[in-house]
């Protein structure tokens, strides 16, 4: 056996060099491999592929969908919301246009609920009530008041959120878009105001009808009331009556008519009629007396439901003539409801908007564009700088994070439980048993909380098409493989991917998945045929926009023969058999695939050998290596074993196991700096948005801070300006006043800049002139020495003389804060 391994190991490895190969080469290769080993048909070419939706159906059983379509439909507030919840989820068969229309009505959901539109939820409304209301109305037959106001609570609940929306789209405008395509199918329903104006005209809140809703019913129901008082008085006087030692009686109702029950002594006074007698129950008596109110009593309730049924049929007839209104509603409000289960769902365990793409292209690079949900700016820079055919970082398995969350739920409720018992019993034995209890039930909920699912990274480039993964048992192969098919298929059905960053995903046509040890004990099959059967139908089936997920591909038989088997389906799946396809084996001739072709790529699960447990994560582009001797070695194997086994398995296995894990260490290193330059470059951009709003924040208060001054300056300004022509109007005009008698010359404006500026100018001051301008005349005048107070006429002020000019008659006089040069005409002792 190892001497044939080795042959294996070293012969040609089937390439796909030759392009113009028929795409079922490879197949037809492996199949030779085998002769007679299978019954019929397992793989088939293009030309042979047949339609087979049994393959669809057990991938559906194998990936567990029914169990994630009910999580999904469990967010929906109405029965029939329920039910369609899972008919829309079941149904995976979606064309790419229906898919991206699902996934914008969950966002537009979304963007209702996070805007508070009441919690948008549709537990209030009976669904169906509402349907019976509907098939009865269309068969013509009567309502009932429960029905009629399940109608009304259907339609005031519309009504508010057609009131919800609209006060969002008044409040802004963008709201309308971003609701979209929600939007339409609430504004386009008809509100039917004048049906739920009727009914509760007629109808109470518990269904009953009023006793106002007919003159007829009113008049019957008092009578009702009357005739059951006299009939209930009647009696209780004829058991009073007839009241005896040896026998008990009450008054009792039978068929609507009221009776008398006799216990003990048969024998008695009363006189009716018997109804009944039995030992245990006694005897039953209708008195004579009582049998003609009775009947009108009957009378009188035959009267009262004929009211009733004519004030339902008035309300069914006016049902009727917006039944079709009605019932577009009531579709309406089920669909809402069921996107909005959809919306509640991926909010309650933190999906990420997928963004989806076609797949229209075979063998070239994947489309960078970011499509509507994802936008470059949100996605990580990696995203938008590399091309990927599928990018799915931090994604759950949305099962396992389902149970988690309720195993949590269930610890804290036991947690609180057993803390309210405590508290109850506080004073009573068995406190410290109670006390034990509620420890570890805490040390439960903190495990729980510490142990989150280990969510998966795939990040697939845009050449790969099978990815082959590696690894040890438990390790997380199998529930890598389900995530990626249930979030595919999650994203096709119009649900949020559980991821905790962007995510980008294909839109398979189709689904397919080999994955389990089932028997078909049906066909008397092996687990090794029942799963060469399945690869074979899938095969059949899948095409270029295809998923193709394979669980130990090639296992089950001669290690030998399952491994060439398994490179040459995988061979044949990356010809033509699918968009991508996702592969675990522990056959290691499989890793050698990546190095003969680029339409292949390798990952692992990574294990600690110290632990000697998975720790769930994947790495990527480093093969799998073998933990099986080093896992014997540490769980305490001989020694001789342990050094017969390495003899046997041989250097060159040892030197490759080495190298694989120098590349493992290597990928570990490499992920972790990768890891620390996003942190970094995302801490840098945020550290750059800052220092970029501080500066402008810095650069707008200066502008702010100039504008303020600049105003201030040129209010100042102004008010000194006005304050200046005030004065100055107020001088023109006592100086005109006064040069009318002693001939004054008013300042011109040279004069008026000295007068406002007094102290920057000494040498100029006032030019007032007399009749008399000859300095002879002077020396007549009166002569003041420096120092001297002279009073100066014109202006009615005393100045002190600065200077004398006696041969020029002139002087210069200081006159409050002015100085002025005058005549010494002009001034008097």
């Amino acid at each position: 056996m190892l001497v044939a391994q080795r042959s294996l190991a070293l012969s040609p490895i089937p390439t796909l060099s030759n392009p113009s190969a028929s795409p079922s080469a490879a197949a037809r290769r492996f199949a030779r491999l085998l002769p007679g080993a299978l019954p019929g048909p397992l793989l088939l070419g293009p030309g042979d592929r047949r339609p087979g939706p049994s393959e669809l159906t057990d991938t559906l059983k194998i990936l567990e969908w029914d169990k994630l379509c009910g999580a999904v439909a469990a967010f929906a507030g109405t029965a029939l919301g329920r039910d369609a919840t899972k008919a829309q989820l079941s149904h995976v068969d979606v064309s790419f246009e229906e898919s991206n229309k699902l996934l914008k009505e969950t966002a537009a959901a979304v963007e209702l609920i996070n805007y508070g539109a009441g919690g948008f939820d549709f537990a209030g409304v009976d669904t169906v009530l509402v349907k019976s209301a509907i098939t009865r109305v269309s068969r013509g037959s009567p309502l009932n008041g429960s029905e009629a106001m399940a109608v009304v609570g259907l339609i005031k609940y519309a009504d508010a959120l057609q009131v919800t929306l609209k006060t969002a789209v008044k409040e802004d405008s963008e709201w309308y878009s971003r609701f979209m395509p929600i939007t339409p199918m609430l504004m386009d329903v008809a509100i039917s105001q004048s049906f739920v104006k009727s009914a509760q005209l007629v109808i109470d809140e518990d269904g009953s009808v009023k006793d106002s809703a007919s003159s007829e019913l009113r008049r019957s129901r008092d009578q009702v009331r009357s005739l059951e008082r006299k009939v209930y008085q009647l009696v209780d006087k004829l058991i009073r009556q007839g009241k005896s030692e040896t026998s008990t009686s009450e008054m009792c109702i039978v068929n609507g008519r009221c009776c008398i029950r006799v216990m003990g002594d048969r024998s008695t006074t009363l006189g009716g009629l018997l109804l009944s007698s039995d030992s245990s129950s006694g005897s039953m008596l209708e008195p004579i007396a009582a049998i003609p109110l009775n009947d009108e009593l009957q009378q009188a309730r035959a009267l009262v439901v004929k009211a009733e049924e004519d004030v339902l049929s008035r309300l069914t007839d006016k049902m009727l003539e917006e039944i079709d209104d009605i019932q577009y509603l009531l579709q309406t409000i089920i669909s809402l409801d069921v996107i909005t289960a959809r919306a509640k769902y991926s909010l309650a365990y933190g999906g990420t908007y997928p963004d989806i793409y076609l797949p229209s292209y075979v063998g070239g690079e994947c489309p960078e564009v970011l499509h509507e949900g994802v936008t470059t700016q949100s996605a990580p820079f990696n995203l938008s700088n590399k091309k990927w055919k599928l990018y799915m970082p931090k994604c759950y398995h949305p099962l396992l994070l389902k149970q988690h969350h309720e195993n949590l739920q269930k610890a804290k409720k036991d947690a609180a439980d057993a803390t309210f018992e405590i508290r109850r019993n506080s004073h009573g034995g068995g406190e410290e048993e109670g006390r034990a209890r509620l420890a570890s039930m805490k040390l439960r909920v903190s495990e729980l909380e510490e142990n989150r699912p280990i969510p998966v990274d795939f990040m697939i480039s845009g050449n790969t098409g099978v990815l082959v993964i590696t690894g040890p048992n438990t390790g997380g192969k199998t529930i890598s493989l389900k995530t990626v098919g249930l979030s595919s298929l999650m994203a096709k059905t119009g649900v949020y991917v559980i991821a905790s960053e962007p995510v980008k995903i294909p839109w398979f046509d189709g689904i397919f998945a080999d994955i389990g040890d089932e028997q078909s004990l049906t066909q008397s099959l092996s687990t090794f045929s029942g799963h060469l059967r399945q690869i074979g139908a899938i095969r059949s089936r899948s095409t270029n926009k295809s998923l193709v997920l394979l669980d130990e591909v090639g296992a089950g038989t001669n290690p030998l023969e399952g491994a060439a088997l398994g490179m040459s389906i995988l061979e044949s799946f990356a010809e033509a058999g699918s968009f991508l396809t996702i592969a675990t084996t522990h056959h290691g001739e499989l890793k050698t695939l990546k190095y003969s072709s680029a339409a292949f790529e390798n990952a692992c699960v990574e294990f600690d050998e110290l632990s000697l447990k998975p720790t769930y994560k994947i790495l990527w582009g480093v093969p799998g290596r073998s933990n099986a001797i080093n896992i014997a070695e540490r769980l305490g194997l001989a020694n001789v074993i342990v050094d017969g086994a390495r003899k046997l398995l041989g250097t060159a296995s040892a030197e490759i196991n080495e190298v694989i894990v120098d590349m493992e260490r290597f990928k570990q290193s490499f992920q972790q700096d990768l890891q620390d330059a996003e942190r970094y470059l995302m801490l840098s951009k945020e550290l750059r948005g800052s220092l970029l709003l501080a500066k402008k924040k810095i650069a707008d208060h200066g502008v702010k801070l100039k504008r303020r001054k600049a105003k201030a300056i040129a209010d100042s300004a102004a008010v000194a300006r006005s304050l200046l022509r005030h004065k100055l109007h107020q001088f023109r005009e006592s100086t005109e006043m006064k040069s009318k008698s002693e001939n004054i010359v008013i300042p011109n404006s040279h004069s008026m800049e000295n007068l406002e500026h007094p102290k920057s100018n000494t040498s100029s001051g006032w030019s007032i002139s007399s009749q008399t301008t000859n300095p002879m005349n002077a020396k007549e005048c009166y002569v003041p020495a420096v120092g001297d107070t002279v009073n100066i006429p014109s202006l009615g002020k005393d100045a002190v003389v600065l200077k004398v000019e006696e041969s020029k008659g002139e002087i210069l006089v200081q006159a409050s804060n002015m100085k002025l040069r005058l005549k010494l005409t002009d001034i008097k002792s």
